[in-house]
């Protein structure tokens, strides 16, 4: 295990970036759509059941038949592998954008509106920062699960760790294998912890001290 670490580990370095860029692009570009979808839906309850039941679609589909069924569209590699996941982690950050903005305190909302603040205001001043650790928790769940799936993207040519797990089994080369797995695990444990300081960095103190 050590010896394959010292000679290999600038491969391995490559595969982690791969998957780094796989994950983190996809998980990006869902934060971007779904956030603001989120924010969209919570003033319409039909609205929000539709698209997060869509949503809820698209997480039901295994993950290989997601990868099969893009390629018509964009082929196969990065472009099909990062869709993919970008379609996976839209639910959980839609959906916990939408329950956070919507267990805001009515009375803390009725005080905003008191004070003559805006919809707008109230949305952007007072529910999105009391939001901030729900919304959060689901950007953690799409990155890490976006993580996991990213190491099958390696069977529709996208690269990334799953490349040393698929070839470690197929050479029977368990020092391979073992270290793909571990550098999957440790990335998305890592990715965890980073984004749970970020998540207290940018959560008010008033939220993060009760």
């Amino acid at each position: 295990m050590i010896e394959y670490i010292a000679l290999h580990w600038d491969d391995i370095l490559g595969r982690t970036g791969e998957h780094v860029y796989l994950a983190f692009t996809a998980v990006a570009l869902a934060c971007i759509v779904g956030i603001p979808v989120g924010l969209l839906i919570n003033r319409n309850e039909k609205l929000a059941n539709a698209v997060i039941g869509v949503a809820n679609v698209m997480q039901t589909v295994p993950s290989l038949a997601m990868f099969a069924l893009l390629i018509p569209l964009v082929g196969i590699r990065d472009k099909n592998a990062i869709l993919a996941l970008f379609l996976y982690a839209l639910l959980p950050i839609i959906k916990n954008t939408y329950i956070g903005i919507r267990n805001v305190d009515p009375s803390i909302i009725e005080a905003a509106m008191g004070m003559g603040m805006s919809n707008m205001q109230i949305l952007y001043k007072v529910q999105m920062p009391l939001a901030v650790p729900v919304i959060m928790g689901g950007v953690r769940i799409a990155t890490v699960t976006g993580i996991g799936v990213a190491t099958i993207a390696t069977l529709i040519g996208a690269g990334g760790l799953g490349t040393l797990i698929y070839q470690g089994i197929g050479m029977m080369n368990y020092p391979m294998m073992i270290w793909g797995a571990i550098s999957a695990a440790l990335l998305a444990l890592l990715t965890d912890f980073v984004l749970g300081l970020f998540e207290k960095k940018i959560t008010s103190k008033g939220i993060a001290a009760k």
